[in-house]
């Protein structure tokens, strides 16, 4: 298999992302298949949706990238003392159980559900939702499309999710069975009881 997707050489941030390929049913991929496109393209993030449409996006500005280091840090540092999951980064892919492929920019989950993966679950997009899943917003991405993926996210077992708005200094948090909430510029985050202890300093990402 030998897909490869060319991106325009016009700057990214004048494009309302994530563009968004229509391919069924006239290309319907395997697993595998879509597994090994994406290593093809490792430049590009492609997430697939339950439909089977293919979600392209872009590396992120710099000052986006700066934000998810910290933030992944900031979680790393926490999920090792804490001992009771691991913190993966946006270049994962998990297959959520509606089918979907999708690649948060920060997320995490909980040993007990990770021990039962087998070697090749970890080859390959890891066949769960995370527990806690990140968004962060970059300058191109359209608010309503990332309000949406919180919403799967939650649908399909995210525990808790954190949608940050840099631009317009806004969180909202997800959470199974509840109302989303707005905080406007909020300083900190607190991730209990999901995450316990930890407190996501949001003036190092403003």
């Amino acid at each position: 298999m030998s897909t490869t997707i060319r991106k325009s050489k016009a700057p990214p941030d004048t494009y309302p992302w994530p563009l968004i390929l229509h391919v069924r049913p006239a290309l319907d991929l395997t697993e595998e298949q879509f597994f090994a496109l994406c290593q093809l393209n490792r430049d590009l993030r492609i997430e697939r949706t339950a439909e089977g449409d293919w979600s392209v996006m872009t590396p992120v500005a710099g000052s986006s990238g700066r934000g998810e280091a910290r933030i992944i840090m900031r979680l790393g540092i926490w999920a090792e003392r804490d001992g009771t999951g691991q913190v993966f980064s946006s270049s994962t892919g998990f297959r959520l159980p509606n089918g979907a492929v999708r690649s948060p920019d920060a997320s995490w989950v909980w040993n007990s559900r990770l021990a039962p993966l087998s070697a090749g679950d970890w080859q390959r997009f890891l066949p769960l939702c995370p527990d806690f899943v990140l968004e962060l917003r970059s300058p191109s991405d359209r608010l309503e499309v990332l309000q949406a993926k919180m919403v799967e996210y939650v649908a399909n077992g995210a525990r808790l999710g954190w949608l940050l708005d840099p631009e317009a200094r806004q969180v909202y948090v997800y959470r199974p069975e509840a109302s989303v909430d707005r905080l406007d510029q909020p300083e900190r985050l607190a991730g209990d009881p999901v995450l316990p202890g930890f407190v996501l300093d949001l003036r190092e990402i403003w």
